[in-house]
């Protein structure tokens, strides 16, 4: 009997080996516990680098969230979704863990003592261990959110920007005090459902419209279906957005909204000002162009269809239009405004570069029918 138990048991633990090697953990970042000196007291942090952190060289802005017991995986879901269709850059996440009531108590009457912590042993452990550009943002529900709106007016020269969510306010004299160099964003959300804070926010959105200060780039947002408790998820991702609106390539979702910005004057400004915050060409991506070629070919209009294909003649011969099927499209996008010549043309690429596709009969069909109509 003891040899069969033995057995058994050997069996059963071979197996859990089996698959653990077979299915591993899903691992998203590490705890780590720094001894803070400032605070007397050991705490952790949660640090999540990007998938390629280790196999780059790059540097990377940080993203630091304040309660990170709560909200740290968000950021991480966050960044990795937005990431995905590169609408914010790859960015180390940074969960700073508190607890209640201690939390109230370095966000309120000790928060000059958690300021400390935060710069000269969070930030300072981390740009000293990782690659960091020195780019850094800031989030915080809540108790964090009051915190955070004097942290962002008192120390522009630590952080780019900050995301406050159910709470916040600053005095109009620190509103007036604020003094920077560079360019500091706010987004600021809140919900009429949080009938907690959603008047001290309001006051705050007031004292920031009637000072307006000079290098604070700000936004205030309600999103009056979500709750205290819900909102604070929803405010990462649109904050995130609102801080890097202007690094994904634009999208239109008409071509009136196109010249109502300010057609290609609008491209060119936007694509310089993502280039000196950013870094790379200022030239107009080839995301954009592709977006406003179909945007005029999916919405018929042919004036702007024309000039977009004038405009970006460059990206035309990318991989992208590399396929009968473009070339047909196109064709038969002219044919039907009458461009006989610029139908045949494209009709002729694609029966020369991609014979025996698809097409090829609808393009020979294309070309005939050009030509009938042209004479």
């Amino acid at each position: 009997m003891k040899i069969l138990l033995i057995f058994i048991m050997c069996s059963f633990i071979n197996t859990i080996c089996i698959a653990q090697e077979n299915n591993p953990q899903i691992t998203i970042g590490i705890n780590h516990t720094i001894k803070s000196s400032i605070l007397n007291q050991d705490r952790t942090i949660q640090i999540y680098t990007p998938d390629g952190y280790s196999d780059s060289e790059q540097e990377y802005p940080v993203l630091y969230i304040l309660d990170g017991q709560w909200y740290f995986l968000s950021g991480v879901a966050i960044q990795k979704a937005l990431r995905t269709p590169g609408a914010i850059p790859e960015m180390i996440i940074v969960g700073i863990n508190n607890s209640n009531p201690l939390r109230r108590t370095l966000f309120g009457n000790e928060n000059k003592k958690f300021t400390d912590f935060l710069i000269n042993e969070v930030i300072h452990f981390i740009d000293s261990n990782y690659r960091t550009n020195k780019e850094r943002v800031i989030f915080g529900w809540e108790a964090a959110a009051y915190y955070i709106s004097e942290l962002i007016l008192e120390k522009s020269e630590v952080f780019n920007g900050a995301i406050i969510t159910d709470g916040g306010y600053a005095s109009e004299d620190s509103v007036k005090e604020f003094n920077s160099k560079k360019d500091i964003y706010l987004f600021m959300a809140n919900s009429k459902k949080d009938i907690y804070y959603i008047s001290s926010t309001e006051a705050f959105h007031e004292i920031l419209k009637e000072n307006n200060p000079t290098n604070l780039i700000w936004k205030y947002e309600l999103f009056n279906d979500e709750v205290h408790e819900t909102l604070a998820h929803l405010a990462m991702y649109k904050g995130l957005k609102y801080y890097y609106h202007n690094y994904d390539s634009l999208v239109f979702e008409s071509i009136q909204q196109f010249i109502d910005l300010g057609g290609m004057g609008y491209l060119a400004t936007y694509f310089k000002e993502r280039a000196k915050r950013f870094g790379g060409d200022d030239h107009i991506d080839e995301s954009t162009k592709n977006g406003l070629i179909w945007l005029a070919w999916n919405r018929n209009n042919f004036e702007y269809f024309n000039i977009f294909m004038t405009e970006f003649k460059d990206v035309l011969t990318t991989r992208r239009y590399a396929s009968a099927y473009w070339q047909n499209r196109f064709g038969q996008f002219y044919l039907k405004h009458k461009d006989y010549q610029n139908a045949i043309k494209y009709f002729n690429t694609g029966l020369t570069k991609y014979p025996n596709s698809n097409f090829e009969e609808e393009m020979q069909r294309g070309i005939v029918d050009a030509k009938n109509r042209g004479n």
